[in-house]
């Protein structure tokens, strides 16, 4: 099993979104949402050449894609898991991931700007995933592109 950390330091952030060629996006808005942040950054990280699959029981299908109904039907390969959702909903999530067998893990769970839970975070970290809380993947894609 890998060693989880929290990642906080920014040239690791960088490294993170630079380095990413898969985001499963939970939460994933459509185009019926088309102002809102988990309808934006997906496409801002789609557009920067990453492939995004959407996971929302909710949307059928977004940025072109059909989604994903949870993180159970995730695909092996995927880099990132990218979190919209409410701080309250992320213990079900963390459950979700470590549920995942490990071929099917991603590395990496980012949690965007507002969220934030250290318990369910911690959680993560001891199952071997890296941790990234309360930061917009948006802005460490930009920033990566720019390099």
């Amino acid at each position: 099993m890998t060693a989880g950390a929290h990642v906080t330091d920014e040239d690791s952030l960088v490294a993170i979104a630079r380095d990413m060629h898969s985001v499963a996006v939970v939460g994933i808005k459509d185009d019926s949402d088309p102002d809102a942040p988990a309808h934006t950054i997906p496409s801002l990280i789609q557009h920067a050449g990453v492939r995004v699959i959407g996971v929302n029981p909710r949307v059928a299908e977004a940025l072109g894609k059909p989604t994903l109904r949870s993180l159970a039907e995730l695909p092996a390969g995927v880099d990132v898991v990218d979190v919209f959702r409410r701080s309250d909903a992320i213990p079900e999530i963390a459950d979700e991931l470590l549920a995942l067998a490990p071929e099917k893990r991603p590395a990496v769970v980012w949690l965007q700007t507002g969220i934030r839970h250290d318990d369910a975070a911690a959680k993560l970290v001891a199952g071997g995933y890296r941790v990234v809380q309360d930061r917009c993947l948006g802005v460490y894609t930009r920033r990566a592109r720019r390099r």
